[in-house]
């Protein structure tokens, strides 16, 4: 326990209780407080590039959260592709087994009645006496160019001599390639010839099976139900490999998600204890302040440069909105008090807060397309209106048209830059699109109204019309609404 002559910290001694303090103690323990004050301030000041961090950094969470959402939805769009791709592949094969069955039994036959057609052509032989006119010097002949049965050869044809004189001659075709030329066969033998080959072919046809034999349509069945039964077993597991690919990418997916989250989390825990540092300074610098007032209600003016200090250390704190769904435990400084609860200490202010000036909203910046009009309307500064070509307009247009444009692009360029800074981001006021679009189908009438050669007076009319309605509903927009004061940080819409 100290008494009161304990020697403080600044190594003064304090005077016991009820003595009056001297000017010169009244002006130290004022200059301690706008120190600690001032101190805080600093402190403080970083608060804003702290939240705009802390902005980007859950703008970059949110982005890397969609970013595994779209990929997981793209994966699972690739898998039921694929699956439905495989099952109507499947499917469309399962289903035209019917129509191959017929179609098989249809070319089994067919080889069949070939094999047929060949074996009877392959054991009938040519003869002398089957074939008029040809004897058996000739038949000679024809063997010992390998020509014995009807299925060595297939048709008969005209072409030159093998020795290049005389006229055409007959040739004899072989089944195995090739043609030859038998001396003594010509139209008259060859004729009756290829007629014995027709007959035999039609004989051979005749005899041949017209269906098959059971035992082969029943082999036939077996082999499609055999495909059926595989198909099928595809298609299941292709559902099963569909369902095992889904599984594999949720987990992909919960574990992409859970290393987000790690992240996040621990990013997250470090923002909160950095802003809860901040709620606790700007306490104790509320604190201060109360203390500060009290201070000056006790003991008065302290002299001019106390004074200015002070009036700079009541400046009310600017206000840094919290990000969205992130509680702080500030609590504005004019507040009510609640019901119950300690009353806040009464702050002295010299200087009060202008509610009505506009506050920039954490992360909005004003559109870049704002730097379209502002162009256009330094254009027109330089050109004018109504002034293209041999077209000349009044004098008075011409200056008139130049100051409405000069001020357009005065007035844009003071709203619009100091919102696209980092330091100062905001959307651009209500209702100055409406104006904007007004200004400039008012130029528009304008010049429409100095061109005499156009004939667009109606034209011009209508748009002289809609500039005034949309100058005054963007007039309307920006004038202060009576009877209850604009909201504070509550992001409007950036009109374009």
């Amino acid at each position: 326990m100290t008494d009161s002559t304990t020697t403080r910290r600044d190594a003064s001694v304090p005077l016991p209780p009820g003595t009056p303090l001297p000017p010169s103690a009244i002006r130290a323990e004022r200059r301690r407080f706008i120190e600690s004050i001032r101190a805080l301030r600093r402190l403080l000041g970083k608060r804003r590039a702290f939240e705009l961090t802390d902005q980007r950094r859950l703008n970059r969470e949110a982005r890397d959260r969609d970013r595994a959402e779209a990929a997981h939805a793209k994966a699972l769009e690739h898998i039921r592709e694929r699956r439905m791709r495989r099952q109507a592949s499947l499917t469309g094969r399962l289903q035209g087994l019917g129509g191959q069955r017929e179609t098989q039994e249809r070319q089994a036959l067919a080889v069949l009645r070939r094999e047929s057609v060949d074996r009877a052509l392959g054991s009938t032989y040519l003869t002398a006496s089957q074939v008029n006119g040809i004897g058996q010097g000739l038949v000679r002949d024809l063997a010992a160019h390998g020509i014995r049965t009807a299925a060595d050869f297939t048709r008969v044809g005209w072409d030159k001599a093998p020795n290049g004189k005389g006229g055409d001659v007959l040739y004899i075709h072989r089944t195995r390639g090739g043609r030859v030329h038998i001396n003594g066969i010509g139209e008259h033998r060859g004729r009756p010839l290829i007629a014995w080959r027709d007959s035999a072919v039609a004989r051979a046809e005749a005899r041949a099976p017209r269906e098959l034999p059971p035992d082969e349509r029943h082999r036939i069945a077996e082999i499609i139900e055999a495909e059926r039964g595989r198909l099928r077993q595809e298609l299941k597991e292709a559902a099963r490999a569909a369902e095992t690919d889904v599984a594999e990418a949720g987990r992909v997916h919960a574990d992409a998600l859970d290393r987000l989250s790690a992240g996040h989390r621990g990013a997250a825990d470090r923002a909160a204890e950095r802003r809860a540092e901040f709620d606790a300074m700007a306490e104790r610098l509320l604190y201060l302040q109360a203390q500060l007032s009290a201070h000056i209600d006790q003991y008065g003016d302290a002299g001019r440069r106390v004074r200015r200090a002070q009036t700079r250390a009541l400046r009310a704190l600017p206000d840094v909105p919290p990000l969205p769904g992130i509680p702080s435990p500030r609590t504005p400084p004019d507040a009510e008090p609640s019901a119950g609860g300690p009353a806040r200490p009464r702050i002295r202010r010299t200087e009060a807060t202008d509610s009505s000036r506009p506050r920039p909203v954490t992360g909005v910046r004003a559109r870049p397309g704002w730097l379209l009009p502002i162009l256009y309307f330094g254009l027109t500064t330089v050109v004018g209106v109504g002034e293209l070509g041999d077209n000349t307009a009044h004098s008075w247009v011409r200056f008139a048209s130049r100051l409405v444009a000069l001020t357009a692009t005065v007035e844009l360029s003071r709203l619009w830059l100091p919102r696209r800074r980092r330091r100062s981001p905001g959307p651009m006021p209500r209702g100055i699109g409406f104006q904007t679009a007004g200004v400039f189908l008012a130029l528009t009438a304008v010049g429409m109204f100095e061109d005499e050669k156009s004939g667009v007076f109606t034209a011009a009319c209508v748009s002289a019309g809609l500039s005034v309605l949309l100058l005054l509903a963007g007039t309307g927009l920006r004038l202060p609404h009576t009877g209850r004061p604009p909201a504070l940080n509550s992001p409007k819409r950036d009109e374009p």
